[in-house]
């Protein structure tokens, strides 16, 4: 199984270097390459998207505001919200909330989970990867569903961290 944290000190190695790629292989056989670029055979098979553009629509001229009433006294739903400590994917690929099918989820909402903790798995390239807690705390939201498809850096869960 590859360590995420592993990898992910990795791309932050190449981010902050002028090197261009990084390639690492195991005696086990298993080869990760971390690029900047595209390798050319990457982009040999790619598919460049396409782009309708749509014909633009005229403005119309900028109304004037009123002086916002709310902003002096902001909810306490966004005073608690903002302690909320967000779980983000650190890849693309299919969340699961159980560990196998007609399992009980890992977490639920209101769920206490210790740092360390199995939240997810999310599967890429048929491997799958456990996604631990970063915080002790109470899940306060999910934000994904299960056997759905996360992007790298999507938020998974949103964690109230213990005081």
């Amino acid at each position: 199984m590859i360590d995420l944290r592993y990898v992910k000190k990795l791309v932050d190695m190449l981010d902050e270097s002028s090197v261009d790629s990084i390639e690492i292989s195991s005696d086990k056989g298993m080869k990760i390459r971390i690029s900047k670029t595209p390798s050319a055979r990457a982009a040999m098979h790619a598919v460049a998207p396409v782009v309708h553009a749509a014909p633009a629509a005229p403005m119309a001229p900028p109304m004037p505001h009123p002086a916002p009433v709310a902003a002096a006294t902001p909810p306490k739903a966004e005073a608690s919200s903002s302690r909320l400590v967000d779980i983000k994917s650190p890849m693309v690929g299919t969340y699961y909330a159980k560990p196998e099918p007609g399992a009980e989820a890992y977490v639920h909402v209101g769920s206490k989970v210790a740092k360390g903790q199995v939240l997810c798995i999310v599967e890429a390239m048929k491997i799958m990867n456990e996604i631990e807690c970063e915080v002790a705390g109470t899940i306060r939201e999910v934000c994904v569903s299960d056997s759905h498809p996360v992007e790298f850096g999507q938020v998974l869960f949103r964690i109230d961290p213990d005081e």
